[in-house]
């Protein structure tokens, strides 16, 4: 498809250059909530899907840009055999210290901020009808409140998110139930969307809702 935004500069550092030059929209929710099926399924629909929670393993995996920096700031045994962030034993300080979080996110969020640019310039400019930026936090963060056009949240009952994440993760309740107290509340989230998929029951039903959610953002 040709681009229908030829005029945006792919050097240009700043999200912000993409407003009004393209429907922006944010997709969160709390963890185990099914972002990345919703994401998938919009890229599916023809979406541009920039998911920032995969743009941080990518650079937390072997080789990755923030992997020399973590090693440096807190030490070699932070990195496992494989050459990746031990994710385990980093959530255990960061979920602890609010230092250590804070040191992490200063090496890792700089580089998420740069491939999230690379990443949403290069699909405006193949020509997808709108760009969704998948953000875990990002209500929490406040910045991208402010960029977006229209929010959506994927929501469920928090002991589903619950068993999920065990399930998916090989993790402990008490290690889940953490992780959600350093998210922003159910409530929160709902009370700024602008539109909600429950993803509660079957993949079918999920797709049908995802079907009229595309087609809502097709008309922004």
């Amino acid at each position: 498809m040709a681009s229908t935004h030829s005029n945006l500069d792919p050097t240009q550092a700043d999200l912000k250059a993409l407003k009004g030059e393209i429907p922006l929209i944010g997709l969160t929710g709390g963890i185990g909530s099914g972002k990345t099926a919703v994401s998938n399924l919009l890229a599916g629909l023809g979406a541009g899907i920039i998911d920032t929670d995969l743009i941080s393993h990518q650079i937390t995996a072997p080789g990755g840009n923030a992997i020399p920096l973590i090693a440096k700031e807190f030490g070699d045994d932070f990195i496992n055999p494989e050459g990746a962030l031990n994710r385990a034993k980093m959530r255990s300080i960061v979920f602890a210290d609010p230092n250590a979080r804070q040191a992490l996110e200063t090496i890792t969020h700089p580089l998420i901020q740069q491939e999230t640019v690379k990443q949403a310039f290069g699909l405006a400019k193949s020509g997808v009808p709108y760009l969704v930026f998948v953000v875990p936090l990002l209500i929490e963060s406040g910045s991208w409140i402010k960029l977006i056009d229209y929010l959506v949240v994927v929501d469920c009952a928090e002991d589903t998110q619950i068993q999920r994440v065990m399930h998916r993760n090989n993790m402990t309740r008490l290690d889940v139930e953490n992780i959600l107290k350093a998210q922003t509340s159910r409530k929160a989230r709902l009370e700024l969307a602008n539109a909600v998929i429950e993803n509660q029951g079957s993949l079918d039903e999920l797709k049908s809702k995802v079907l009229s959610l595309h087609q809502q953002l097709l008309k922004i």
